[in-house]
């Protein structure tokens, strides 16, 4: 037997049986005819090569790529086993089935860890055609799930490279338009102030309706300014204490709070990994919501926080108008609104910048809220690592 193998065919002159190009380890020519009839027995169509040694298989394996390898367990120079550091070094995902005279329970379990697919004694080859087509069948489905997951893999950096895009798209514009806006907002209120009461009240009426506009148009910018920075920015992230956070905000909304009578209480807030400037924005953001979203009473607001799992469960409840049920998901979309700005002012930002910080710390931001009784927004957020604790306000 030359050490290229030999090559065997057997064909049925029934109707057409599925072929098989197997690759046979080997050592016994009796042996492998015995293989060989049981598969033409059971239907297949086998093109099958017999090698006894590492070279010719893997040469058997560049120039015969077969769908199979039947191996027996010991060789005078080889191990069956051996195949599978071949098939590896190669990067071929074929399947090994031991075809062994003795095999115990033990070993045949110590090959299966090993990355054989199965095991077929030679006194039971009428088993071994259900292994192969088991085998070439477990194949197509790794064949498949890999290639769903090739594509989506590829869908995820697409869509990636789109949201890059986007945001950056985002950010020059929104930055390049400000200077001209600039521009136009001066000099409509330029006109507005020389000119008011010297020209017909149309002309006064429309330079107005020109300057609310420019004004309009550079909040609206600067938001989206603002929105698209969270993607941009490298944030620095490190362990934030959401207490001493708490205390920067309050003191920041504290003019809100003074004049609408506000009442904010938080406590036992934990050290989390984010940002600071962006936990900020978070808890402002939530905090000018419910002030500005109140019935006649005045706002009470309450921050709070627990362990659930490996997160951080926080929670911002308010006693204002609510938000009907129907419009939970779509209050945290960039630029939607529920009301007329006549009724409450703002561009419909804050919870779309609350919503892309949280989940790009792997966390989730909803509302949980009926309508004219009161809204609570709740947030997750991982833990920052074995450091976590939770510091009680003083």
């Amino acid at each position: 037997m030359s050490s290229a193998g030999t090559k065997l065919e057997t064909q049925s002159s029934a109707q057409p049986t599925p072929q098989l190009r197997a690759l046979l380890v080997e050592d016994n020519p009796l042996d492998a005819e015995l293989i060989l009839r049981a598969l033409r027995k059971d239907g297949f169509d086998v093109r099958a090569l017999i090698v006894q040694d590492e070279p010719a298989f893997t040469q058997a394996l560049r120039t015969h790529r077969p769908e199979i390898v039947l191996a027996d367990y010991n060789l005078p120079n080889w191990k069956g086993m051996e195949t599978l550091d071949v098939l590896r070094r190669e990067g071929l995902d074929i399947p090994m089935i031991l075809v062994s005279g003795a095999l115990g329970d033990v070993t045949a379990v110590e090959c299966i860890k090993g990355g054989a697919t199965d095991y077929v004694l030679k006194d039971g080859l009428a088993r071994l055609p259900e292994a192969i087509r088991r085998a070439l069948q477990e194949k197509q489905q790794r064949s498949l799930r890999h290639q769903a997951e090739d594509n989506l893999a590829r869908k995820v950096d697409e869509l990636a490279r789109s949201n890059a895009d986007l945001e950056q798209f985002a950010y020059v514009a929104s930055h390049d338009l400000q200077e001209p806006l600039r521009m136009v907002a001066a000099y409509t209120q330029l006109l507005a102030e020389r000119y008011r009461g010297k020209l017909d009240a149309n002309a006064d009426k429309f330079i107005g309706y020109a300057s609310e506009g420019a004004l309009r148009m550079q909040v609206l910018i600067h938001d989206l300014l603002t929105f698209s920075r969270v993607g941009r920015q490298d944030a620095a992230s490190g362990s934030v204490d959401c207490n001493a956070v708490m205390e920067e905000v309050l003191k920041s909304l504290a003019s809100s709070i003074q004049e609408s009578g506000a009442v904010v209480s938080y406590a036992g807030l934990p050290v989390v990994w984010a940002d600071r400037t962006q936990m900020a924005q978070v808890f402002q953001n939530l905090i000018q919501n419910a002030i500005k979203f109140r019935r006649k009473e005045p706002p009470v607001v309450a921050v709070q926080a627990e362990k659930t799992g490996q997160q951080w469960l926080f929670s911002v409840s308010d006693n204002g108008i609510g938000i009907a049920p129907e419009h939970a998901e779509n209050v945290f979309v960039v630029f939607q609104r529920l009301h007329a700005r006549t009724e409450y002012p703002g561009n419909g930002i804050g919870l779309a910048v609350c919503k892309k910080i949280i989940e790009r710390y792997g966390g989730k931001i909803w509302v949980e809220s009926r309508g004219g009784s009161g809204s609570i927004f709740k947030f997750t957020l991982p833990f920052p690592g074995p450091d976590e604790k939770v510091l009680e306000q003083p």
